[in-house]
């Protein structure tokens, strides 16, 4: 098990350029497996979730191919469903989170689908009843197989429907979505998920020959085709990294300018960022952010605590709290962070009290911030990493600290940050892999 050696305390400056969006790559790449013929897609970013899903593809018979460091080809024209039976799918599958997103691409291809429960953060309960709603209002069934542990999904009749998605799922509309455009008739899901990452597949599909209207709203209408064609498709910029990216910038007093700075895909990310007294400018596509000393949190109108809650896009994204949480514990003035969709996501501050924070976790969603305006910085602590966005925020915070930090369990943040250790070093971090 790898450890990151932080020595902290120290400014960075320079420029970062943000990866390829994680979430998008996991539902592009998985869409491959609708077509026959070559898809090619850029800006994949070299993470271990993605690269673990690439490798699942090949073992079910996909040809990848790496063209450069981020672009890949795929050639879905011959797959082996007999894989999807064996110990060694089940094992790899488990392991992924993003696996899930093969079912709608493989029922909609080849009428059955195997899918074992998947792993992913453990940051609470992720349910899947979203994607097996809508994958039964198209006619799929699924059972579960107790002796293997999986869920079997056979789909041979299928047939469009109109459904209404009881959470707005990104990952369920996906998968939806990806059933969908190979389903006969015509498919309306209603609440579906519209985040960039929804609309980047749907707007991918539709260049292949899906017929999809609707794209970028909640109201999704699909009229299925026979088939599909190649395409090439350029992931957009992770905007999850662009967020920890104002963070780090803001903790530790650096000057720091983001390149590929696109806010129409960004929804409240930089307002809320502003709202927590954080001065940064557009300069093109770019995004510049001064070194701060201090920065002070808004309060509401009324003069009461200002809160940061996620919500479905365009509203901030859940990915970005624990970054949000770390940022505040040195601003003037408090907060009240309200992570509403996973209830074990917050239980990382106790780390960040270990650190000198003040913060009240009132419960598993919502949890207090005392700023102290940099009076009482944190200090240098070993850490664990319990999923990939604490480990990234735990990551700041030991950079924010005087002294030498450890982070234990980096696995976690390799999993969704493509080589965080080397472009943080780059403009003045010290961070040791060990």
């Amino acid at each position: 098990m790898a450890a990151f050696e932080i020595t902290g305390g120290r400014p960075l400056k320079g420029e970062l350029t943000p990866q390829g969006a994680k979430n998008e790559a996991l539902q592009v790449i998985c869409a491959t497996l609708l077509t026959r013929e070559s898809v090619i897609i850029r800006n994949i970013p070299e993470i271990l979730d993605v690269q673990n899903l690439i490798l699942l593809l090949s073992e079910i018979g996909v040809k990848t191919r790496q063209i450069d460091h981020s672009t890949w080809s795929f050639c879905a024209d011959e797959l082996d469903t007999n894989y999807l039976e064996s110990d060694e799918f089940r094992k790899t599958a488990h392991r992924l989170r993003g696996s899930v997103m093969l079912v709608g691409p493989l029922i909609a291809r080849c009428g059955k689908a195997c899918m074992p429960q998947p792993g992913g953060d453990k940051i609470g309960r992720r349910r899947l009843d979203t994607h097996f709603h809508g994958l039964s209002e198209l006619g799929a069934r699924i059972e579960y197989d107790a002796a293997k542990e999986q869920f079997v999904i056979t789909g041979k009749d299928m047939k469009g429907a109109f459904m209404l998605l009881e959470e707005a799922s990104v990952t369920g509309t996906a998968n939806v979505i990806m059933a969908a455009v190979l389903t006969p008739g015509k498919t309306t899901i209603f609440n579906a998920a519209c985040e960039p990452y929804v609309q980047q597949l749907c707007l991918m599909l539709a260049r292949m020959g899906a017929n999809i209207s609707g794209i970028g709203s909640n109201l999704l209408t699909i009229e299925g085709v026979g088939h599909l064609s190649g395409t090439e498709h350029t992931i957009l910029p992770d905007m999850i990294e662009i967020g920890s990216f104002i963070g780090l910038a803001a903790l530790t007093r650096s000057e720091i300018t983001i390149n590929q700075y696109y806010p129409e895909h960004l929804g409240l990310i930089p307002n809320c960022f502003a709202r927590m007294g954080i001065r940064f400018e557009q300069r093109g596509n770019s995004l510049y952010i001064p070194a701060q000393d201090h920065y002070e949190i808004e309060t509401f109108m009324d003069g009461s605590i200002m809160t940061i809650a996620d919500a479905p896009w365009p509203g901030l994204t859940p990915d970005l709290l624990s970054v949000f949480l770390v940022v505040a514990t040195q601003a003037r003035g408090s907060v009240l962070i309200h992570q509403k969709m996973f209830e074990s996501r917050l239980f990382f501050v106790d780390k960040l009290i270990d650190m000198g924070a003040r913060i009240i976790l009132c419960d598993p969603h919502r949890a207090t911030v005392i700023g102290l305006d940099r009076q009482l910085p944190l200090h240098p602590a070993t850490l664990v990493s319990p999923d990939i966005r604490a480990g990234v925020a735990l990551l700041i915070a030991a950079l924010s600290a005087e002294g030498t930090s450890v982070i234990n369990n980096i696995e976690q943040i390799d999993r969704g940050y493509q080589e965080i250790d080397t472009r943080l070093n780059a403009i003045g971090a010290s961070i040791r892999r060990i």
